[in-house]
């Protein structure tokens, strides 16, 4: 069983970036990265609203930036998962991978959340080729073409809105026939010249080829009628999970499963804290996500130098 003095549980760019603080502060944290370095931002095929880089960079470059600049300064990046943790007897906790069990002073949880997913031919092959989760990311790379949204609540009505900025129209598509989302929302969407919606339908297919997507196959539920619409992007908005089954009941989390920290970052478990989307249900951005990391990183170094004495203490103790 290996002893740390920070673990971190993730490894997008909050979770470098709590690496990186941390790790300069001289307390080489390990990073269990996960099964794909970067989580999200890794399938982002590129990235334009990042400060300091004017000419974009790719997902998967800038998370091999942000693993190397935090190596620099002594951080260890563990391609593992998290099988298990104990929170229960407070710091130092226990961290059970596939591959190695940890003891850690403090612990960062930066695991993120994933959007839901259609389900449906063609989605995985044509992520970053004209499908996208996050229009506030991707719809730069959509001006002049008709695209569609999938969803109805908040939002897919405000990113259909946003994506009108760049798109020459936006087809929203939705299940039912009317909206989940608030009033507003909605009269702002129905006001808006760029927008349509196809009702009581859903996606059954993504259809693409070589250049990326060129259709969806869409299914009308009432009358089981299937019908071919030409798009050249697919935007889904139907939702988030974020990635918390390995705490069970152990962290505090919100009706809608995100952990709750304070303004420090701090969970209700004194030395454990969180960042990035794992407790951000709004932003889910790159840039607020590094804001995040860097604060929890800096209060967890704080919390480990005004508790070092009680840490050292636990640790002469006799098993």
């Amino acid at each position: 069983m290996k002893k740390e003095r920070v673990v971190i549980i993730g490894s997008g760019p909050a979770g470098l970036t709590a690496a990186l603080y941390t790790a300069r502060a001289q307390l080489a944290p390990v990073v269990i990265a996960g099964a794909q370095l970067g989580g999200q931002v890794a399938i982002t095929h590129e990235i334009e609203n990042y400060p300091g880089f004017p000419d974009g960079l790719s997902g998967p470059e800038l998370v091999e930036r942000m693993k190397e600049h935090a190596e620099n300064f002594g951080a260890v990046v563990e391609f593992d998962l998290v099988d298990s943790v104990d929170f229960s007897n407070g710091s130092p906790f226990y961290i059970k991978t596939y591959g190695e069990e940890y003891l850690a002073d403090a612990v960062i949880v930066t695991i993120g959340a994933d959007p839901r997913k259609l389900g449906v031919p063609g989605e995985e092959e044509y992520i970053g080729a004209g499908v996208s989760y996050c229009g506030t990311c991707d719809g730069f790379f959509f001006r002049g073409k008709d695209i569609v949204v999938v969803g109805g609540g908040d939002s897919a009505l405000e990113e259909g809105i946003f994506l009108t900025r760049f798109a020459t129209s936006v087809n929203i598509i939705h299940r039912r026939d009317e909206l989940r989302a608030g009033v507003q929302l909605q009269q702002r969407a129905f006001n808006n010249e760029k927008i349509n919606f196809t009702w009581n339908s859903v996606v059954e297919e993504i259809v693409g080829g070589d250049g990326g997507v060129n259709a969806v196959r869409l299914k009308n539920v009432l009358t089981g009628e299937e019908t071919i619409h030409p798009t050249e992007g697919v935007f889904i908005f139907i939702g988030h999970d974020p990635n918390n089954a390995v705490f069970g009941d152990q962290i505090a989390l919100n009706e809608n499963g995100y952990i709750i920290t304070d303004q420090r970052y701090r969970t209700n478990v004194d030395g454990v804290f969180a960042a990035g989307e794992i407790q951000d249900e709004i932003w889910r951005q790159v840039a607020t996500s590094v804001g995040q990391g860097t604060s929890a990183a800096m209060a967890a170094i704080q919390w480990l130098e005004a508790n070092e004495e009680t840490l050292q203490e636990l640790e002469a103790a006799p098993a």
